[in-house]
């Protein structure tokens, strides 16, 4: 399957499905903790950006990378796109929260997309289960990568702006950390 033809198809189906470069992968359901990460994440950042160039979309909209097309649970753009714009092409950050299922392929294989993405500054990955994130910066033709855990900041110069870890997991029922 082309990314043309994946995309004709996916626009005829009731379900979300990622493209892979071969064919399409059903996009599962998340947990309470993800959704409320993402829920938390989203608000954040656009309380921020309100009346600058960018902004955040969520986890409907699509971006094509490297020959893929991927559904970020958060991404910010800065370019003015048409109005029913249905795939973006060129977010400057992407976010992951990280499920059990898919974590392997959000730290490698799309890492690996979004390096292969000019227009992605930063891509951040962010867990359920403690909080903290995997946060890589471009550094030319590869990632410098930053963990940040507990009450740190996720810095965003590209964006103008910040996240403290403690907005994006308010409310967010976390196990007891191991002893």
């Amino acid at each position: 399957m082309t990314l043309d033809e994946f995309l004709e198809w996916e626009n005829r189906q009731e379900l979300r499905y990622e493209f892979d470069g071969v064919g399409p992968v059903a996009m599962t359901g998340g947990t309470q903790e993800h959704n409320q990460i993402a829920v938390n994440l989203v608000s954040a950042l656009h309380q921020r950006l309100r009346g600058k160039a960018c902004r955040v979309l969520n986890s409907d909209m699509k971006i094509r990378v490297a020959g893929h097309i991927r559904y970020p649970d958060a991404l910010v753009v800065c370019n003015r796109h048409p109005r029913g714009t249905l795939v973006y092409d060129d977010p400057v950050v992407v976010f992951e929260v990280l499920s059990p299922g898919t974590a392997g392929i959000d730290r490698i294989v799309k890492s690996q997309e979004y390096l292969d993405t000019p227009s992605i500054q930063r891509y951040a990955m962010l867990e359920q289960d403690f909080q903290g994130a995997m946060v890589l910066t471009r550094q030319g033709e590869s990632w410098a990568v930053a963990v940040v855990k507990g009450d740190a900041t996720i810095f965003l110069p590209e964006i103008g702006t910040e996240l403290p870890l403690s907005e994006l997991y308010e409310g967010v029922d976390l196990p007891d950390p191991p002893a």
